[in-house]
């Protein structure tokens, strides 16, 4: 049986996240497990809670009194904390990629390597998926989400070749948006397109910008004095969002003064210089490739 999904940046997220063995920690993207058992391993008497909205995860939920499972998005962290009576937690941390589980089912539909449904919900019980959009969004959305969401230069090219073709019929398979597309797929760095297309189709899908905007102010509201907030990103649309949200509070990174010219913003920055994964972890792990790691504490 292959691994679920190997954790990114294990060792240096946990050691960033957990400073008291007794205190209360979450896991938003508890996905396969592996970054929830690294805290648990550190854990006394400490609690954890773990969210994913992924029914496929349930069989990697530990057998553990110290772990709590929510099977809810993570942008309503505090919502669920308040409902568990934890008032303030130490830690949070959240690995925003995509799972190497998600990408190996051919029917989640998250890989252009697979013939299945353009699906890519994170919610399975969700009710729009890639095909709808794909079919159903007018020519100017879709232009902009190749634009914003995967940096296409020539979107305008590749949404011309969807909207020629979803007049015939619909478009429904990985298979089939492939070969309508294939006209505007440079022809030296044919998977690197891809790859961008279908970042931008799942951005859109499981809207995640806006979940992580919400999940990160959810953050700073939950977190005690001194607790850390802990993120791994992989594209730079999340990782702009998280690092102006730790250096300044907010989205934009403005930073605003106090009345000595002192920066006021909510946290102090841990990784002045961005973790990234060695090079023996990327050989062992290429999806790692792409990583980084930020660590704030709230002041």
């Amino acid at each position: 049986m292959s691994e679920y999904h190997k954790p990114v940046l294990l060792v240096e997220s946990v050691d960033g996240l957990v400073n008291d063995p007794n205190g209360v920690y979450v896991d938003v993207t508890f996905g396969g497990g592996g970054h929830s058992r690294e805290i648990l391993s550190r854990l006394g008497e400490g609690r954890l809670y773990g969210f994913d909205q992924d029914e496929d995860v349930l069989d990697n939920i530990p057998n553990d009194d110290r772990f709590h499972f929510v099977r809810h998005n993570f942008r309503f962290l505090k919502n669920f904390l308040r409902y568990f009576k934890e008032d303030k937690v130490d830690g949070v941390l959240a690995d925003l990629g995509v799972s190497s589980h998600d990408f190996d089912v051919a029917e989640r539909g998250f890989s252009f390597r697979f013939d299945a449904r353009l699906d890519m919900r994170m919610n399975q019980k969700a009710t729009k998926d890639a095909a709808w959009v794909i079919n159903n969004l007018e020519e100017d959305r879709l232009i902009r989400i190749f634009r914003e969401f995967g940096e296409i230069k020539n979107a305008r090219k590749l949404v011309g070749l969807i909207a020629a073709a979803r007049q015939q019929r619909k478009i429904d398979t990985t298979t089939a948006f492939l070969e309508i597309i294939e006209a505007a797929v440079p022809k030296n760095a044919e998977k690197k397109y891809l790859a961008k297309v279908f970042q931008a189709l799942r951005i859109e899908v499981n809207n995640e910008l806006d979940v992580l905007k919400d999940f990160l102010e959810h953050a700073k509201d939950v977190l005690k004095p001194g607790g850390r907030l802990v993120v791994i990103t992989y594209h730079s649309l999340e990782d702009r969002l998280v690092k102006n949200f730790m250096k300044s509070g907010n989205f934009e990174g403005k930073q605003e003064k106090d009345f000595f010219g002192n920066v006021d913003s909510p946290f102090k920055i841990i990784t002045r210089k961005i973790i990234i994964p060695s090079d023996d972890e990327i050989e062992e792990n290429p999806r790692a490739r792409s990583a980084k790691l930020r660590i704030a504490e709230l002041k």
